[in-house]
């Protein structure tokens, strides 16, 4: 089997490349619209060892974008549900997973003690996506992390660039300032050049999550994959 699910892949980018990211593990925080899509990927790239890290269930409102959830999976968990996915990909390929929210505070040590040759970050929360950058930066493990998907209706937008040259986003803008108060210096991002387009709630609405469709985080997901292969592998 494994043979034959990499032999397209072999012609890319060569036997050697193929058996190098056999032997990587790579951990993702967070199994949501983008993710999910990096998860989907890596496995099909032919990486050996997946870490699963999310804290949450799959639920209606997540069907319009997340790669695991259908009516079937509403209320399991995302890292079970994208576990087995991984594992129907490639059988031979290890998948650990974990039901966690990581909080830096509480969660100190978790990345630089996960083995990890790479850490993606595709979570949304502001803290915590800042603790999983510092604290990978600092146990000197690769990191990569998603900027704002929601509210976004062009994918050819995004660009793979580090922190530094972002502009627009307005979680980059965030991201930028706090990691520079941190000497956290040239880490890579997807993020948007599209400006966020005004949420339609009804006027009643209380704190009224982002909007989103299929092939926005999707599209983000993916380039966040490609640039993990290549660092992974060294190709240009």
């Amino acid at each position: 089997m494994k043979n034959e699910y990499t032999q397209r892949t072999v012609r890319l980018i060569g036997q050697e490349k193929v058996d190098i990211l056999a032997e990587k593990t790579v951990l993702i925080f967070g199994l949501g619209g983008v993710g999910s899509y990096v998860v989907e990927a890596l496995a099909r790239a032919g990486v050996g060892t997946l870490i699963l890290v999310d804290g949450d269930v799959f639920d209606p409102s997540n069907i319009n974008r997340q790669l695991g959830a259908t009516v079937d999976t509403i209320g399991c968990y995302k890292t079970e549900v994208m576990a087995a996915r991984a594992r129907t990909i490639n059988p031979d390929i290890t998948v650990r997973s974990q039901y966690l929210f990581y909080q830096p505070a509480k969660d100190e040590g978790y990345i630089a003690g996960s083995g990890a040759d790479y850490i993606v970050d595709a979570i949304d929360t502001i803290s915590s996506k800042i603790g999983i950058v510092e604290e990978a930066y600092h146990a000197g493990i690769p990191v990569i992390s998603s900027m704002g998907a929601g509210n976004k209706l062009h994918p050819e937008l995004f660009e793979l660039a580090e922190i530094e040259k972002t502009s627009v986003c307005p979680m980059a803008k965030v991201m930028r300032r706090e990691l520079k108060k941190r000497n956290v210096r040239h880490i890579k991002v997807v993020y948007s050049k599209e400006a966020p387009r005004p949420i339609q709630v009804p006027d009643d609405a209380v704190h009224p999550s982002p909007g989103s469709i299929s092939f926005v985080p999707s599209v983000c997901g993916l380039i966040i994959a490609g640039a993990v292969v290549r660092d992974l592998t060294g190709l240009p």
